[in-house]
């Protein structure tokens, strides 16, 4: 809860239209170590989540991923990594596909950060999936508007475009289970949707967390201070 409480003042000195500062990037991943480790750790997880209800969405979401992540063989290269667009143009790009879509602007938020952790992740999925919000090529051709599937603003309005197409205007969590069909993935992507709905900062948390991959040696940071 310190932790949080000077993350988020340091937030609010941040101009989003820059690149995280020092302090927000290392009180960002102190916060983040700290709920990976309660999201791998249910006992410590619950005790967390009593003294702090507020994290209740994180743990849960991090407990989701590590589970889903089980289920996955780990990977034996880094993916490409790379810096994402500055969080005041992708907060810009949301909303315009909400207004256009209808799709609450945490949704695609939360998608973003759970595909490719808002374009930090360059690679494609081994399924093939492509771009910032890992659209498999045929459903790119269906609903990518024409776009480029590697650029995050046309990919956002894709994936606004699609969630639309299987009524996610209102019904978000069916609409989700067409983008990836695990309950895990569905309830991970809304309890971080709910988070940023609640907690002005939490986008920019998120935002400013690193990259973890599932090595054959454990987990690994990627991205951020070395």
């Amino acid at each position: 809860m310190r932790t949080e409480r000077a993350l988020d003042a340091a937030i609010d000195r941040w101009n989003p239209a820059e690149p995280p500062p020092r302090d927000v990037t290392l009180l960002a991943l102190y916060e983040q170590r700290l709920l990976r480790k309660a999201g791998a750790d249910a006992r410590l997880g619950r005790a967390l989540v009593r003294r702090d209800p507020a994290a209740a969405d994180d743990v849960a979401a991090r407990a989701d991923l590590t589970r889903l992540a089980a289920g996955s063989p780990p990977l034996r290269t880094v993916p490409r990594t790379g810096p994402p667009a500055r969080a005041v143009r992708l907060l810009a790009w949301y909303r315009e596909a909400q207004a256009r879509f209808g799709i609450r602007w945490q949704v695609l938020a939360a998608v973003n950060f759970v595909e490719s952790a808002f374009g930090k992740i360059r690679n494609d999925s081994t399924a093939g999936a492509e771009g910032p919000m890992q659209f498999e090529p045929a459903t790119w051709r269906a609903y990518g508007l024409g776009g480029d599937v590697h650029d995050p603003h046309d990919a956002i309005l894709g994936a606004a475009n699609y969630l639309a197409a299987n009524r996610g205007a209102t019904h978000e969590r069916d609409a989700l289970r067409h983008y990836n069909d695990s309950a895990l993935y569905v309830d991970a992507v809304a309890r971080y949707a709910h988070h940023m709905a609640t907690d002005r900062h939490a986008f920019f948390r998120y935002y400013s967390w690193q990259v973890y991959v599932h090595t054959p040696g454990g987990y690994r940071r990627v991205t951020g201070p070395r």
